[in-house]
């Protein structure tokens, strides 16, 4: 029996076709010699290829080793990192707030002023809009004859009721005119 390699190394082993076997005790020792000489070098080979086998195992477990302090090291970074963020985060938000409040302060004294003023303008003007409706009564009522003069006077103490009426009357007889042009068309 001879052994072989084919292809990558593989050991194949090939029986020797039987003839009439050796042809004395040298040559049968030399075919011995022969076929340990190619079971050493296959199993040298296969010893070659177990080595490699653990050698690949072991570095596997070594880089295993190394990314799992890797990561350690990340999370831990990562952690750091976003406990920074969030505190230049919060630092961010109580500035913006303070800014907001001062912009709502100072927003709320201006519309308060601007307010006051205009409720200044408008309690002027209602001053003297009723000054001009007293006179305007008093003149009213001195022209009015005396039986309607209780009403005149009850309409200068409560103008509201008054100005709807007008308003009403006004309207009404607007409603009449528009009425009469369109039946007369």
């Amino acid at each position: 029996m001879r052994i072989a390699t084919a292809g990558k190394g593989t050991p194949m082993m090939h029986r020797t076709p039987h003839r009439s076997g050796a042809k004395g005790p040298d040559e049968l020792r030399q075919q011995i010699e022969q076929t340990r000489h190619q079971l050493g070098h296959a199993v040298a080979q296969l010893v070659g290829k177990a080595d490699v086998t653990e050698r690949a195992r072991v570095r596997a477990a070594d880089l295993k080793d190394k990314a799992g302090a890797m990561t350690v090291q990340l999370r831990a970074s990562a952690a750091h990192a976003g406990h920074g963020v969030q505190d230049r985060a919060v630092q961010a938000g109580h500035a913006v707030q303070g800014r907001a409040v001062q912009a709502g302060h100072a927003v709320q004294g201006r519309a308060a002023r601007a307010g006051h003023a205009v409720q200044g303008r408008a309690a002027g003007a209602g001053h003297g809009v009723r000054g001009r409706a007293g006179r305007l009564g008093h003149a009213v009522q001195g022209a009015v004859p005396q039986p309607l003069r209780g009403a005149v006077r009850t309409g200068m103490r409560h103008p509201g009721p008054v100005l709807v009426v007008g308003v009403l009357g006004a309207a009404a007889v607007t409603a009449g005119i528009a009425w009469r042009r369109l039946r007369h068309h």
